[in-house]
């Protein structure tokens, strides 16, 4: 029984209406032969066999419906509604884009505030060289705020770790995730997300914001990149390329205005706040503070800048293979270690213990490894001129993270005056927050500002750090991880190829500068992790402003996906995986004796459950209450007779909860009748069969019980007519098995009735039957007593197939 609740969110149009599941059960079809084997699919190049508790956890997901059901109660209230214009969609977009804006300045306000709170603390330590009370006072405040932000996620909103990103994605594909839009979660993210950054976990925040763009799920993700990096165009493509299953033109434009309210709304608030002062030049859009990775001296390209950029796509497709590769397997044994645990409260105490040893690494390498590493020169700033008053100068050495190094400065014979200032490399490239450091790297001009050996180890601690943090018990993203860490690589090629060639001030070779090719070796680690490309190469642009490198960004990209592409997946669907998630890709690929199968040369009957249980459009009250108390199906398809001596044939399906708000009113029960209509018949309205979640389901449990143990009710009947979905999809037994899961996956259904060609229902297919090792099983015994070439015989010949 704990199958009959689900609760409904409404959009009012056809591009986000769903039916989510609150409490998850097997859709329509028994899932035993499911049960013993479920896998997910690895891209479009191998899978792997879930373990039998994750066999469970992948069946216990409920699918969505795109579309409401067709039915008359359901236009009968179209046709009393209004016909709605769109102003209101539009309005509603342009509120949630504000809002997004709104709550990406709010974390950007606190974790800055919080960061410098920090290390304000321990500034005079560091500056009288007591490098242990740096490091205690440091870890301190750092396990204040990152034991409330796991405790946030682990205690008050489970659903809000890690960063939600692949729920999302699955969600948007069809797949019920519970609790995933509650308030708790929302509440609990915000929180976990803005001190698990302030603490100094190598983490960032976009993975939350895209988590935290609420109700129109899909203009909400955009938003969220928008915002939190100003970038409403690579917003939009972010959700095209990534997040979303459905798309069309309305929901583009929809989508875009979203993304610029977001844009908008932080760059409004940004321009005259700072750590919650006024600043004052409210609604002036400074570059340098909008654009969060302005590089401003852009370069002339050289058609020899090609030759390393193809070497650094090659290295970020394989350092972000590998990347993926590591942080699955880190998840892996961190939810085998876990789930060895029995006790709940325990299990959730040992996770917070991780988060805790993970802070304890972090912090002990921020601040213990620049101790080894010499002040050095600031080469970019040696002419650098400041005005004469202690805010910029004190703005300049929080710039440069000082560290335990001193500087002087001096008023030179123009009245101006300079600083010989000098730095840690280590501390400004570990000690700072990454968005910082980025900066850093990115900054042209700077060809020998960090040495070979400061860019390595910060790679090498950052790449770990940031791998065995992503996963962990906090709300985090990993989209300021990926750019850092390229960002690394990229430097060192570029200083490289300076050893090599040396400074070059000609116009010619400008091109040989560190800080270009650190953009582009973020880009290629990016898309090496992620496998984005469109949206990548416009997001690297946008918060660079750098179009000269866009040629040399999109060959970086491209190169790094390929590179990638022939290890493993994404990051993004290697998690689908590992949580089980069910989601379909645009694409089916099985594989049989290491052979592609082309699903064309199958049939929709080939992965057909056939055990389906049907009703009837007059359905007995007892067997109806039988049926619903001994079955967790999520729907039911619905036949009759046409005529007295025809076969019952399909007319439509009916979903679970509409079923148990039927029996909820006794009033619409009749006796038998002697045809299948109904002579004095009044159905429910559509608002009261189509609620949220059921109001009281310990009274649907008595109601059944009683219906199913009183004679009385089994002399009523009940019209499901007015009811059923009467456009519900349908495929022939014959249909193309490849053209049957382009139409399951595009309109996203949540059943697909199977027939034959005399329209009787002989079977039914939902999301489970077409994930990819289940369609590999079931092809795999159509194959079995035939050749494994599955060309060598015509499937229409088969001795199986209907004539």
């Amino acid at each position: 029984m704990s199958s009959l609740f689900s609760h409904r969110t409404h959009m009012e149009n056809g591009e986000e209406e769903m039916l989510m599941a609150e409490d998850h059960g097997p859709d329509l079809i028994n899932s035993q032969d499911f049960r013993r084997q479920c896998s997910i699919i690895r891209s479009s190049l191998a899978y792997y066999h879930c373990k039998e508790e994750e066999r469970e956890h992948l069946i216990a997901h409920e699918s969505l419906d795109y579309l409401p059901s067709h039915s008359e109660v359901y236009k009968k209230w179209l046709q009393e509604k209004t016909y709605r214009k769109e102003w209101d969609r539009w309005l509603l977009m342009g509120l949630i884009g504000t809002a997004v804006g709104m709550l990406a300045f709010l974390i950007h306000q606190i974790i800055d505030s919080l960061i410098k709170l920090k290390w304000d603390l321990v500034e005079n330590y560091l500056q009288d060289g007591n490098i242990h009370m740096t490091w205690l006072c440091a870890l301190g405040s750092g396990l204040a705020m990152v034991v409330l932000s796991s405790g946030s996620v682990l205690f008050f909103c489970p659903a809000g770790s890690p960063s939600g990103l692949p729920e999302i994605i699955g969600y948007l594909n069809g797949t019920s995730i519970q609790h995933l839009f509650n308030i708790k979660t929302f509440l609990g993210t915000f929180v976990s997300c803005v001190l698990a950054v302030a603490s100094g976990l190598f983490c960032g925040s976009e993975g939350p914001m895209i988590h935290l763009g609420r109700s129109f799920i899909t203009a909400g993700a955009g938003a969220g990149i928008a915002s939190v990096f100003r970038a409403p165009i690579g917003g939009l493509l972010f959700t095209l390329e990534e997040v979303s299953s459905f798309w069309d033109i309305r929901l583009a434009w929809q989508t875009f205005f979203c993304c610029l309210m977001a844009t908008f709304t932080t760059d409004l608030l940004s321009s005259s706040l700072c750590g919650f002062v006024y600043r004052g030049h409210f609604g002036f859009f400074e570059a340098e503070k909008r654009i969060i990775f302005w590089v401003k001296n852009l370069l002339d390209m050289n058609v020899l800048a090609f030759v390393p950029t193809i070497l650094l796509g090659m290295l970020g497709g394989l350092l972000g293979a590998l990347f993926v590769s590591l942080n699955i397997k880190i998840n892996k044994l961190r939810m085998q270690f876990f789930n060895s645990i029995p006790k709940l409260s325990l299990r959730k105490t040992s996770k917070l213990l991780e988060t805790v040893l993970i802070l304890v690494c972090t912090t002990t390498v921020t601040v213990y490894l620049p101790y080894f590493f010499p002040c050095t020169p600031a080469m970019s700033v040696r002419n650098y001129q400041l005005r004469n008053n202690s805010e910029t100068i004190n703005q300049f050495k929080r710039e440069i993270s000082e560290y335990s190094c001193s500087s002087s400065t001096w008023i030179g014979p123009d009245g101006v005056r300079y600083s010989n200032q000098t730095f840690n490399q280590a501390a400004a490239l570990l000690v700072e927050n990454g968005k910082q450091g980025i900066t850093y790297l990115f900054k042209r001009g700077t060809h020998e500002e960090f040495g070979y050996t400061s860019l390595c180890t910060a790679l090498a601690f950052y790449f770990i750090l940031s791998c065995w943090t992503a996963g962990s018990a906090v709300a985090s993203g990993l989209v300021i991880p990926m750019l850092y860490t390229g960002a690394l690589y990229g430097r060192i090629i570029g200083l490289i190829l300076v050893s090599i060639f040396g400074v070059q001030t000609n116009e010619y070779g400008a091109w040989i500068d560190p800080g270009l090719f650190a953009a582009i070796g973020a880009a290629s680690f990016f898309s090496g992790v992620s496998r984005l490309t469109i949206s990548l190469t416009v997001i690297m642009v946008e918060i660079t402003n750098d179009v000269q490198s866009l040629l040399l960004i999109m060959l970086a990209v491209m190169v790094a996906k390929m590179v990638g592409d022939l290890f493993n997946a994404s990051l993004y669907s290697s998690l689908l995986r590992l949580k089980c998630i069910p989601y379909l890709d645009v694409e089916p690929f099985v594989r049989h004796r290491r052979k592609w199968l082309n699903l064309e040369l199958f049939s929709a009957r080939d992965v057909m459950e056939p055990g389906v249980r049907v009703l009837h459009l007059k359905e007995n009250i007892a067997s109806l209450a039988r049926l619903l108390a001994s079955t967790s199906h999520g729907g039911f398809p619905v036949v009759c007779r046409p005529k007295p001596d025809h076969a019952e044939v399909f007319q439509g399906t009916i979903k679970r909860l509409e079923l148990c708000m039927l029996l909820e009113n006794e009033h619409i029960f009749e006796p038998e009748t002697n045809d299948e209509t109904f002579s004095s018949s009044h159905p429910l309205s559509y608002e009261k069969i189509t609620v949220e979640k059921l109001p009281n389901l310990s009274r649907l449990t008595m109601l059944l019980n009683r219906y199913t143990t009183d004679p009385r009710y089994q002399q009523l009947f009940i019209n499901l007519d007015p009811y059923i979905n009467k456009s519900a999809m349908s495929v022939q037994a014959h249909f193309s098995l490849q053209r049957t899961y382009i139409i399951f996956r595009t309109l996203g259904l949540r059943h697909l009735t199977v027939v034959d060609r005399q329209n009787r229902v002989v079977g039914v297919i939902t999301r489970k039957d077409l994930m990819p090792f289940p369609l590999e099983e079931r092809l795999r015994l159509q194959l079995a007593p035939r050749s494994p070439d599955v060309g060598e015989q015509p499937l229409d010949s088969r001795p199986w197939m209907c004539s």
